[in-house]
């Protein structure tokens, strides 16, 4: 439907319409009368309000800021103070409280020759964060950008490198080219664990996702352990909708198991004794950092102000430097 023209409200209409006695008028009233026009638009009426700001996540609370600046301080809560070391996962053990008996699960973490590669800072890189390299490998094996890289820091060619992001400048406490040690890490204290789950291949949906499977008997054949179903036939399209949980690759992702209490630290061997179990298999490598559901402990910011101690057990925990020295050899 074509839109109707404007309407014109308040004016006079056209001359020949006009009595022959007061057109000789018509220009003293043109000149005296103000100029007023409305223009009719068609549209359609909405029923929602709209926000006060397209970046306000609540219309009650002030809206976001969108800089980068307010992005760091919207993340300050969940980054940590200091950074985080790599350690090789080595096994699993049990130690023994001599007072209760209570035997509790633990992980051996070795840490293998952690030094700074380098500084991130807000001015240079929009963050701050403290690149640590972990392990050794030979230089014929490493390009020549990254052998510049570490010859820059001072340190020998790393086979890890991994960046831990900290909340400001003091995090920067480590100096470039400085190894920390077990010694980093507390009896007592909470850290998150991340890394690679072990690779199980294409698993079928009971075993990767839980599913009961068919029945057993009553005339079922072939179809014991298969997931039945895969997609409605009218009601969602005729197809299978994104995101069905199918048969497929199983393990080999990312996993991150947090709030592990450290149960020992073994500054002379640069062991790491954790509760509970930690995902990969062994010498797998794991990034440890303090827990960020916790309390931050009242840890060393720098290598300087590290406690050098051969076994550090929490008062209370289970007493076996022995038996996780000889689970990590």
């Amino acid at each position: 439907m074509p839109p109707k023209p404007p309407l014109n409200w308040g004016q006079l209409p056209p001359a020949f319409l006009l009595p022959s006695s007061t057109r000789s008028l018509l220009p003293l009233v043109q000149r005296n009368a103000p100029s007023l026009s409305h223009t009719c638009v068609r549209t359609i009426k909405s029923t929602n309000t709209p926000r006060p700001d397209r970046f306000a996540h609540k219309p009650g609370k002030p809206a976001l800021n969108s800089t980068s600046t307010a992005a760091l301080q919207r993340k300050a809560n969940s980054t940590p103070l200091r950074t985080g070391l790599l350690a090789l996962k080595r096994g699993m053990t049990a130690v023994y409280d001599p007072a209760t008996g209570k035997r509790t699960a633990c992980t051996v973490l070795q840490l293998d020759r952690n030094e700074v590669v380098a500084h991130k800072t807000r001015d240079k890189n929009g963050y701050w964060a403290v690149q640590i390299g972990a392990g050794q490998k030979e230089a014929r094996n490493v390009t020549k950008p990254m052998l510049g890289h570490f010859a820059g820091a001072g340190v020998s060619p790393k086979r890890w490198v991994v960046e831990f992001k900290v909340r400001g400048k003091e995090g920067l406490g480590v100096n470039v080219g400085e190894t920390v040690g077990a010694g980093w890490f507390t009896a007592g204290q909470w850290v998150d664990v991340r890394g690679i789950s072990r690779g199980m291949g294409f698993e079928g949906g009971m075993k990767r996702h839980g599913f009961s499977g068919q029945p057993a008997s009553h005339g079922q054949s072939l179809m014991h352990r298969g997931m039945g179903s895969a997609g409605g036939s009218q009601g969602s399209g005729s197809r299978v909708l994104p995101g069905k949980r199918m048969a497929g690759n199983m393990g080999n992702e990312s996993v991150t198991v947090k709030n592990l209490k450290v149960l020992q630290v073994d500054e002379k061997n640069g062991i790491v004794v954790v509760n509970g179990c930690v995902p990969g298999p062994k010498g797998q490598i794991i990034k440890v950092s303090d827990a960020l559901g916790k309390k931050w402990p009242e840890g060393p910011m720098s290598v300087s102000e590290t406690v050098k101690v051969e076994a550090g057990v929490l008062e209370g925990e289970p007493e076996a430097a022995e038996t996780a020295t000889a689970a990590a050899a």
